[in-house]
């Protein structure tokens, strides 16, 4: 074997009896389906899920090569105690997305999936495409150029639960960290679930398997388990990696030395704000990102929020100072929300040094100031002072 071979195959394992379990029981939960206004809310299973789509697209001519889970519920797969759990279902479906005319039939597929799922007493006949995806798609994206062609559609969940579903032909980065690299196979699974009368035991099962598209599984897994944070290559990361970053920093991972951790710390930062120039984008961006990592878990917000303050205000190279102190009255703007949300200011830790905010203008936060904030949360090593607006 070549040592590109050798390199290759350690990119792949086969999971254990106890992986396999856990992988058939979130296959097997069932994930509702929010819908708007009058539109009933829809009880699914992945697995049902996958079927149905695999079979509307090779229906319509679309062939379906692989599908894999992704994300925190293939970590959580791997390694129940991960310290991240899971809450969106990420689904990968290996496609053609040659032209547009292919983009058009995915999308179709997957809205007569949602179609048929409708329960018995709805017609059927008079619901549109357009009226199905207001219903219950959260997000569609397509992204078509020359190093990436996908498409991704995001069902609705009021408990930020997604079933993301991803159709990809061709996605040169596929990962952020080496924790949240892993692909698992679920074609052989479901081969067994259609084919098999006999229920799934520790001697007999399928083999299913794994691969981290970080590169070596063994190390991947050991960052997993040691709550490390390592990438590669991480001037590629998109400027999204930055709220990732923190929201691993929460959750007790760090990197490996403080030498890699400030390196690290000021791509993320320099992509961010790349990606997210104004004050705008970067408050759309961080409030969808607070709404869809965080439901239920609200107290964590503040947590994530003022480790992000941190990190901006010692690893941010490339802004004005003016640029940066907007950003900065930003996040701790979000910050005091939160609290305030969950009754948690403690007046007397407050001291509140006025001065007007004329640049908080831009992000319609009138009559606010600035007000120099004892910590008011302690979060992994270090505790954080943060800026918070009041009245």
């Amino acid at each position: 074997m070549s040592s590109g071979d050798a390199a290759e195959s350690r990119r792949f394992c086969v999971l254990s009896w106890e992986q396999v379990r856990r992988l058939d029981s979130i296959l097997g939960e069932t994930v509702p389906i929010h819908g708007r206004g009058n539109f009933p809310t829809l009880s699914l299973k992945p697995r049902q899920i996958v079927q149905a789509v695999r079979a509307q697209l090779e229906q319509r001519g679309v062939a379906v090569r692989d599908v894999r889970l992704n994300g925190s519920a293939a970590s959580h797969v791997l390694h129940q105690d991960t310290g991240l759990g899971y809450k969106d279902l990420d689904l990968i479906f290996g496609v053609s997305l040659g032209d547009e005319r292919a983009f058009r039939l995915v999308r179709d597929g997957v809205l007569a999936c949602l179609r048929d799922c409708l329960p018995a007493g709805v017609s059927r006949a008079r619901l549109s495409a357009q009226a199905l995806e207001e219903a219950y798609v959260q997000k569609l994206v397509k992204v078509c150029n020359d190093s990436d062609r996908w498409s991704l559609i995001s069902l609705s969940n009021n408990t930020g639960k997604n079933l993301e579903l991803k159709f990809v032909d061709t996605l040169r980065r596929q990962f952020e960290f080496s924790v949240d690299s892993f692909q698992i196979g679920l074609d052989s699974l479901l081969l067994f679930d259609r084919c098999s009368e006999t229920p799934m035991s520790e001697s007999f099962h399928p083999s299913v398997l794994g691969e981290s598209v970080f590169g070596d599984f063994q190390e991947a897994l050991g960052h997993l388990r040691g709550r490390t944070i390592a990438t590669r290559s991480p001037e590629e990361i998109r400027g999204g990696g930055l709220l990732k970053y923190c929201h691993l920093l929460v959750r007790g991972f760090r990197p490996a030395s403080r030498g890699e951790m400030r390196s690290l710390q000021r791509y993320m930062c320099s992509r961010f704000f790349i990606d997210f120039p104004d004050i705008g984008q970067q408050q759309r961006k961080l409030e969808a990102y607070l709404q869809s990592h965080f439901g239920g878990m609200e107290r964590r917000r503040y947590a994530c929020l003022a480790t992000l303050h941190r990190v901006v205000d010692e690893s941010t190279v490339c802004l004005m100072a003016h640029e940066r102190r907007q950003t900065l009255a930003l996040i701790s703007a979000l910050a005091l929300r939160v609290l305030a949300e969950q009754n948690a200011i403690p007046a007397a830790n407050i001291t509140c040094y006025y001065q007007p905010a004329a640049y908080a203008q831009d992000i319609n936060f009138n009559n606010y100031y600035i007000a120099h904030a004892a910590p008011l949360v302690a979060t992994g090593r270090n505790s954080y002072q943060t800026w918070l607006p009041c009245n």
